[in-house]
């Protein structure tokens, strides 16, 4: 069954295909703020945090879940005028209650605009000032993206070229302390003997684990097919690299549209539009990591009576479940799809449902535990709307710890730390990081789930928790 509906009416429907039960949309804001390519991300309790652009001022906002609405929206870019419009601009990350937005300066084709981090350690409470993230010399930067790795440190993706708008590539610089500095950037595109990348598409930057994803359209005489980047030390390199995309889509102009992904185990599931014969369709791929073999391209929808186009792709996934949507227009009405599945181990085994009809144009999707949110960019309103829903989770075997099991106490501490979960602490890997991001203590076959703390320093410290298939990480203050 698919659910067609407008958010001025009160219609609570339940997918009988994707099993998805949908609350009723709301506005996070009013129009005032504007409505520019949202972006959505998650905190500790799985809580939405969302951004989005207004492009009369330059400026991107942040407004967070409070648990019964949205917060009034948060200007996050200080003084600086930054990039906004309705197919890219800013970008958001977490790990936890560590937030990360990521922005680019304007004018973009001007060597002394460069991308700003800003972030948060209270779950989008408060945020720092805008930090220069990009080390380019006499380059242009551009369409900055972020990703978190296994410890919160921000990686963040940017295209660069140079001062003539040659040399067009994606780079990835990284942090060890937690947004403070960036490394020097490293070049994650030009597999395939390509040249230059796509240089008004946006990219996408993924991770798990040590393994990182760089996801581009790629610009190969005119060849606009999408492409992976593959780094398996934590983005201090990328040393091969595949395309995702078997469509051969070559096109003189530029499609302004870019790739999504996730990755799970070995496989990188990518998603994207191609124009390939003059049909903009929006594509899944499945890709092993390991080998850079493409094991299956497929449309997310199939034929579609009166389909005009597809575009905007965005993917998410918790444990075994994933999302897409997307945009797409059926005999001139523009649809917001979703194709879910609680166990992509089956594959999409429904067909999509649709979560709003008309004057959508750019969409987010973020999930956590048996919870599935969706944002998107409603230009009949001018704001930014929203929409969650929760699905049956599947039990794969594999057992799953998210943070909200784990907690430190007493938090700030001076001596002695205790440590509380569900999980057997006394066969973990317990290690403490410092904001500079070094190793500073490790314990194992801990008893009493206590740690002796008082020979740190005072400050801000990161405590990761291994054990088994569970990974978890807590933030505490050393005073």
């Amino acid at each position: 069954m698919k659910c067609f509906f407008t958010l001025l009416a009160l219609v609570f429907c339940v997918s009988l295909n994707a099993q998805i039960t949908w609350s009723m949309g709301m506005n996070i804001s009013t129009n005032t703020y504007s409505n520019m390519h949202p972006r959505m991300t998650l905190d500790r309790s799985g809580n939405p945090l969302v951004i989005w652009g207004r492009m009369s001022d330059a400026s991107v906002f942040f407004s967070r879940w409070s648990g019964t609405m949205f917060t009034t929206p948060v200007k996050l870019n200080g003084t600086l005028s930054v990039a906004a419009a309705s197919w890219m601009g800013a970008d958001i990350a977490s790990h936890g209650d560590t937030i990360f937005v990521v922005m680019k300066e304007i004018p973009e084709a001007d060597t002394a605009r460069h991308i700003y981090i800003v972030k948060s350690f209270d779950g989008g409470i408060t945020f720092s000032s805008p930090l220069q993230v990009d080390h380019i010399a006499d380059s242009i930067s551009r369409f900055p993206t972020i990703t978190t790795d296994a410890t919160g440190n921000p990686i963040v993706a940017f295209m660069k070229l140079d001062p003539f708008f040659g040399d067009i590539r994606w780079v990835v610089a990284k942090s060890t302390d937690y947004g403070n500095t960036f490394s020097t950037d490293v070049k994650a595109s030009g597999w395939g003997n390509s040249a230059e990348v796509c240089d008004c598409c946006p990219g996408a930057i993924v991770s798990s684990g040590n393994t990182c994803s760089m996801l581009y359209r790629d610009n190969n005489t005119n060849i606009r097919d999408t492409w992976a980047g593959i780094s398996t030390n934590n983005a201090t390199s990328f040393a091969s690299g595949f395309a995702v995309d078997n469509n051969n889509w070559m096109l003189m102009s530029c499609p302004a549209s870019g790739p999504d992904g996730v990755i799970i185990g070995d496989t990188l599931y990518s998603t994207f539009m191609n124009g390939m014969g003059g049909n903009y369709r929006t594509y899944l791929s499945k890709s092993s990591i390991s080998t850079g073999a493409v094991n299956t391209v497929s449309n997310l929808t199939g034929p579609i009576t009166g389909l005009g186009q597809q575009n905007y792709p965005r993917i998410a996934t918790d444990g075994t479940a994933m999302a897409i949507v997307w945009r797409q227009v059926v005999s001139t009405v523009v649809q917001l799809p979703i194709l879910f599945t609680n166990d992509i181990a089956n594959g999409f085994t429904a067909a999509y449902d649709t979560v709003d009809v008309i004057n959508i144009t750019n969409t987010d999707v973020a999930m956590s535990n048996g919870n599935i949110f969706v944002v998107w960019q409603d230009d009949a309103s001018g704001t930014v709307k929203y929409r969650s829903g929760t699905y049956t989770q599947v039990n794969t075997g594999i057992k799953e710890i998210t943070e909200t099991n784990f907690t430190v106490y007493p938090n700030p501490v001076s001596t002695t730390i205790t440590l509380q979960s569900n999980i057997d602490l006394q066969n973990a890997e317990i290690k403490i990081f410092n904001l500079l991001g070094e190793l500073v203590l490790t314990k194992s076959n801990i008893r009493n789930a206590t740690i002796d703390v008082e020979t740190l320093t005072n400050g801000i410290y990161f405590l990761q928790v291994r054990s088994n298939n569970n990974f978890l990480t807590q933030k505490f203050i050393k005073q």
